[in-house]
């Protein structure tokens, strides 16, 4: 019965956001876009690849740590297909005073140790891993629009402290349409806070999959998007019950709408999971619904930007920077053979204060929590907190420098306490 109210509500949403087709608007890119002196165009004829220019160059869905614009340029003879290779190198270094969080270059405040351990109170650290390249293909068909395929690689594949390849994004778009690895249709990518701290807000909500979305465009104002997504479910199980394969795709929506050509904007979404697990006495299968809704977005006020998202929901920590991966998807209940998806609420708060053309200050301040997760043990994570103040400098256009201050405190279900501050100096080109 769950699951049948989970589709009706799914299929309503669906109602709601997808109008007639004739009522689409196709996001139009102008075809007047100058190549930026900052690009190196390799061949072909750029007088005729303004609009291809407008989407290499559009960042109004990207997170702050995401590259924008590439700077190496190919161009066919026709002006039809561009494709540009660009990337960061990103160095950093940290010291940790007060507590210390031994992940590398991340800041999770998940894994702050609770009670604080004096022997892991300070710590200095250099990183570069978080270091990308990517290739970026945009074209356009008379019969579909525009199309573009994407694929960026980070050197983090050997964990937090490691240097080994890793695939972060791999996905096509066409016209509406987008499938392959990217940022789920769950995540409002824009409205993060600008950090050099690659993790990101503990409430922050990031989580990549493998999906197929439907985003259509009403059209200057309204907006919106259906995806079909991989789900990863994480488990916290004891000796009546086991986690088992997932059965049934998550499945994310949302409704936009923006103002001030696309600089503020506000987001309504919703997440709906079907989660299975194993009775091991009874021998029976059995499925837990999960869901979310989420209220996120921007406003612009001149050199001031704020960011704000904040959800609420049941077993969604697979999607919240400082819950994902750690099992409170599903967690055993006190009742035998059963598990539930606990009650989870997360905000984040920030701005952006654009002081000169080339320096801006950032701030922000999270928190994720759980809730009725007591029967799990005192030490079970009860909530987490991250406040961020940084600044960034532009020494030339694609050579940047920038100082962080971090602060986080863990609190687990007994009421006790762990915290971590951190110092972070950045070096950073893009190219």
């Amino acid at each position: 019965m769950n699951r049948l109210n989970s589709l009706k509500a799914v299929v309503l949403c669906i109602t709601l956001i997808a109008p007639a087709a004739n009522a689409l608007q196709p996001k139009e890119y102008p075809d007047t876009v100058m190549i930026p002196e900052r690009a190196i165009v390799l061949s072909g004829d750029h007088t005729r690849s303004g609009s291809l220019m407008a989407i290499l160059y559009d960042s109004s869905d990207l997170h702050f740590s995401e590259p924008s614009a590439p700077r190496f340029l190919f161009l066919d003879r026709q002006g039809k297909v561009a494709l540009g290779i660009g990337g960061y190198v990103k160095g950093t270094l940290q010291y940790d005073f007060g507590g210390s969080i031994d992940d590398g270059a991340s800041f999770v405040t998940y894994d702050i140790p609770v009670p604080q351990n004096p022997a892991q109170r300070n710590q200095f650290y250099g990183n570069a891993n978080h270091s990308t390249i990517f290739l970026q293909l945009v074209g356009k068909s008379k019969h579909f629009g525009y199309y573009q395929m994407y694929v960026q690689t980070n050197f983090s594949g050997d964990g937090n402290s490691g240097y080994g390849l890793k695939l972060k994004q791999a996905y096509l778009s066409v016209g509406y349409v987008t499938a392959g690895l990217a940022n789920s249709t769950f995540v409002d990518g824009s409205v993060g806070t600008p950090t050099i701290d690659d993790q990101g807000p503990a409430g922050e909500i990031s989580r990549k999959n493998v999906l197929l979305r439907y985003a259509p465009r009403f059209n200057d104002h309204f907006s919106g998007a259906i995806g079909v997504e991989m789900p990863s479910v994480s488990y916290t199980v004891n000796t009546d019950v086991e986690k088992i394969n997932p059965r049934v795709p998550d499945i994310p929506l949302y409704v936009q709408y923006q103002w001030d050509g696309g600089k503020s904007h506000i987001r309504l979404s919703g997440l709906f999971r079907d989660m299975s697990y194993r009775d091991i006495k009874s021998g029976r299968n059995h499925f837990k619904p999960g869901w979310a809704a989420q209220l996120s977005g921007k406003t612009a006020a001149g050199p001031l930007t704020f960011f704000y998202q904040g959800a609420y929901g049941r077993g969604y920590g697979a999607y919240l920077n400082d819950l994902g991966g750690n099992g409170f998807d599903l967690v055993y209940s006190t009742t035998e053979g059963k598990m539930e998806a606990p009650r989870t609420a997360n905000f984040e708060l920030g701005m952006r204060y654009n002081a000169m053309s080339r320096l801006f200050f950032a701030a922000s301040y999270s928190q994720a929590r759980l809730f009725g997760v007591s029967h799990l043990g005192p030490d079970t994570y009860r909530y987490g907190q991250y406040i961020s103040v940084s600044g960034f400098f532009d020494i030339v256009p694609d050579l940047r420098v920038g100082l962080e201050y971090l602060h986080g405190d863990r609190a687990n279900v007994d009421r006790t306490h762990g915290r971590a501050n951190r110092i972070t100096g950045l070096l950073q080109f893009s190219f």
